[in-house]
């Protein structure tokens, strides 16, 4: 009985989800930053609903889990270690040697690799080759396992320094990124990275 139920509601929802419809409302839920969270929860809802429990080869255990969170936050941590050499190749050992790698923002998206690797090399020789004694600090990182091939990881970070001219700065962000397992490691195939509005500027005295 319950099979049945679960076949029925997994057959319903694939036809709300190939609807006009959904897709219109889900597309506009996804041009506000409020409506990312709710329509990546209808789409989590959706898809846990059709596939129902997972079977019991595809179960992992608590340790099981925990080896796989332990495996991609030592990875990350790796690759963001700005005390090591060749920091722009490390940042991009995160990501598949080819393929499609879908990377969000700043507004914008990219879904190759050849693009994703032409920002962060950008990025770091106009911006991150200038800080001085930069540090990459994680604030907060939490992965949620989904199976023994799949996870997704969602943390806040900021990179306290010091400009060229000697002026203490920072910059941060948040970053979700989805992971596979691809041979011996885990890599990313789509992610969204959000920064930190910048620092208000100090108000003129009045004269």
């Amino acid at each position: 009985m319950v099979r049945g139920m679960r076949a029925m509601v997994g057959r319903q929802l694939t036809v709300v989800m190939r609807s006009a419809r959904f897709w219109g409302t889900l597309l506009a839920m996804l041009t506000s930053r409020r409506g990312i969270v709710i329509a990546g929860a209808v789409v989590l809802a959706a898809l846990s609903a059709c596939s129902g429990p997972p079977s019991e080869p595809s179960r992992l255990t608590h340790a099981q889990a925990e080896a796989i969170r332990k495996e991609i936050r030592d990875e990350v941590t790796r690759a963001y270690d700005l005390s090591r050499p060749h920091i722009a190749e490390n940042m991009l050992s995160l990501y598949p040697d080819s393929g499609r790698v879908i990377s969000a923002a700043g507004g914008k998206i990219v879904t190759t690799r050849d693009s994703l690797a032409a920002g962060i090399h950008y990025f770091w020789d106009n911006v991150g080759r200038y800080m001085q004694k930069p540090t990459w600090v994680w604030k907060q990182m939490i992965i949620d396992v989904l199976s023994p091939d799949a996870a997704v990881m969602t943390a806040t970070y900021h990179v306290p320094h010091h400009t060229p001219t000697g002026q203490p700065h920072d910059i941060g962000g948040a970053w979700t990124a989805v992971f596979v397992r691809q041979g011996a490691r885990w890599v990313i195939i789509q992610e969204h990275l959000s920064d930190l509005p910048a620092p208000a500027s100090a108000p003129t005295p009045a004269k």
